[in-house]
């Protein structure tokens, strides 16, 4: 369990990704093989040539090899994967490179769509490219000619996994092992966008044509219902709305829904693509101002003002037979389609915090 958040703010610290947990077993095992050294620390260069050093839980023989493991410390970042042990376990072959493996707790891509082919372990490219290059440097400083079995694995990936995304993108049995620069950044939007990115492509490589993309839990159970779209189809883009409209100018689809609370829809509506609070505000002029070109009454719009949430402003609406928010996903769909290539059509939904829906446009009945 991690400690308590202190009372006063202090920067917050970054951490090291599963990439550079797996370069640092792999090249201390590696080391145990070629060298005999059994390390309790290992020095690694990141990509952009900074070094970094990662204590060691273990570095040991194994039968045919060495294994060695260090504990993920994700800094101050919400990673699901913050304190999992991550260990690597090598093994010589004559072929010169290094072949990955995926032992347990690491996943193994089942769709196509991701940056690796189907079949092989969920190592990504950074990575793997650390880890040859650390092992390529080893190799030449004990003028081995052979190559490297790098197995690696996560203790209870399986398990973590599925609290990530991988299942929905075909990345099955485990966690994947991820970094571009080796640096866990805390509380970074860079990862969720990747995920975003990475869940349409999959989406449109195994010919789905059709995707929802919802802001939460509440909104993709209602596409889910409404659609019966399957999960690869459900695009999880929480306030990133504009990570969703900009890439799929790259990788088109026939139809788009998009689907979130009436708050978040008000945003799009008002040409926000970061819905979270931090920024972008409820408008509550602009919902005065679309509920009087609906004919709302200046008591009404008056009221709307002093509403405390956006859903008090639009039950007031509602209260006098206003259709404010199908006039919201109205304005929000043609902002979307602004931003979107014309072969994608688009519709917008908005729905309440039972999940039910509260307004929408876009699409022939």
């Amino acid at each position: 369990m991690r400690e308590e958040s202190p009372e006063q703010p202090a920067p917050l610290r970054s951490g090291l990704t599963t990439g550079s947990c797996a370069t640092a077993t792999s090249l201390a095992a590696a080391r145990l093989l070629l060298g005999g050294t059994v390390q309790r620390a290992v020095l690694i260069t990141l990509p952009k040539g900074k070094q970094v050093s990662l204590a060691l839980q273990f570095c040991r023989p194994v039968a045919g090899g060495a294994e060695a493991g260090t504990l993920k410390d994700a800094g101050d970042d919400p990673d699901v994967t913050h304190g999992a042990l991550v260990y690597s376990q090598v093994r010589l072959h004559a072929a010169p490179g290094v072949r990955f493996v995926a032992g347990p707790g690491v996943g193994t891509v089942t769709r196509p769509g991701l940056v690796l082919a189907v079949g092989e372990p969920a190592i990504n490219p950074v990575p793997r490219k650390m880890i040859s290059e650390h092992l390529a440097a080893l190799a030449q400083q004990h003028q081995y000619a052979g190559g490297f079995e790098v197995t690696v694995c996560v203790e209870g990936g399986e398990a973590l996994a599925l609290k990530t995304m991988n299942p929905r993108l075909g990345i099955l049995g485990g966690l994947s092992i991820l970094g571009t620069s080796g640096i866990v950044r805390p509380f970074s939007c860079a990862a969720y966008i990747a995920s975003i990115h990475q869940g349409i492509d999959v989406a449109k490589a195994n010919g789905y044509e059709h995707l929802a993309a919802c802001t939460g839990n509440a909104s993709e159970e209602a596409m889910r219902t409404h659609y019966q779209l399957p999960n690869i189809a459900l695009i999880e883009m929480g306030d990133f709305v504009g990570a969703v409209l900009k890439h799929l100018r790259k990788v088109p689809v026939a139809r788009l829904s998009l689907c979130g609370g009436f708050g978040k829809v008000s945003k799009l509506a008002a040409g926000h693509m970061d819905l979270h609070s931090r920024h972008s505000s409820i408008d509550l002029p602009q919902l005065a101002e679309w509920a009087g070109a609906l004919g709302a009454s200046a008591s009404l719009r008056a009221a709307m003002l002093q509403a405390n949430t956006s859903q008090q402003a639009l039950a007031l609406a509602h209260a006098e037979g206003m259709a404010l928010g199908d006039a919201v996903c109205a304005h929000a769909q043609a902002f979307a389609r602004s931003v979107l290539p014309a072969q994608v059509q688009v519709e917008v939904f908005a729905i309440d915090r039972q999940g039910g829906f509260v307004g929408h446009a876009g699409f022939a009945p």
